[in-house]
């Protein structure tokens, strides 16, 4: 099954150079716009558009978590890769001939983990433009397939996993939100 997915994506390759294009801009291209896009959105959000110390302390250490926590993903991601060693389909199937070469192992995809966990952690603040970041972030995984460098199955991994950890540090920032503030001279 995990092949027949992977076929269904990755034969939209390689059918003409528009379409090529298209898939290598999601899969390389459109993170950064996403990674941008979250910064100035996280940057830009208040209730009562003040600009008073307190909202810009909130908003950095809003923008701190998010991609702390997406960081952590990846590098989570990372250690799993190391851990499984699964070979990417184009050093496994011989008919494979991928849009662009990646190194290194490919379960899970750290890109769908660090994608997935990053717009998942705006999500579970912001539901509204939460959901348009987490359809960029599935973009971005259906793209890996395409190209061939990642299967169904690590691009499924890397969203379960970057789901977990933002629910794993979005308790932790409510956690340490509700511990009584210290100050300078206190």
């Amino acid at each position: 099954m995990n092949n027949q997915i992977f076929y269904f994506f990755y034969n939209f390759a390689h059918q003409s150079n528009f379409i090529d294009e298209l898939i290598i801009f999601l899969a390389n291209t459109l993170p950064y716009f996403v990674v941008f896009f979250a910064i100035l959105y996280l940057l830009a959000i208040s209730p009562a558009i003040s600009r008073t110390y307190g909202y810009t302390l909130d908003r950095f250490k809003e923008i701190i978590f998010v991609f702390f926590t997406a960081s952590f993903a990846w590098f989570l991601s990372y250690l799993f890769k190391n851990l499984f060693l699964i070979r990417r389909p184009f050093e496994v199937l011989s008919d494979i001939i991928p849009l662009l070469y990646e190194k290194g192992f490919s379960f899970p995809s750290g890109h769908a983990t660090f994608f997935m966990a990053l717009t998942f952690f705006i999500f579970l603040f912001h539901k509204k433009i939460g959901s348009l970041f987490i359809f960029f972030a599935i973009l971005i995984g259906l793209a890996r397939i395409s190209l061939g460098v990642h299967y169904p199955q690590d691009i499924f991994a890397g969203f379960i996993l970057g789901i977990f950890i933002a629910y794993l540090f979005k308790f932790l920032y409510n956690f340490l939100s509700k511990l009584p503030k210290q100050g300078f001279g206190n």
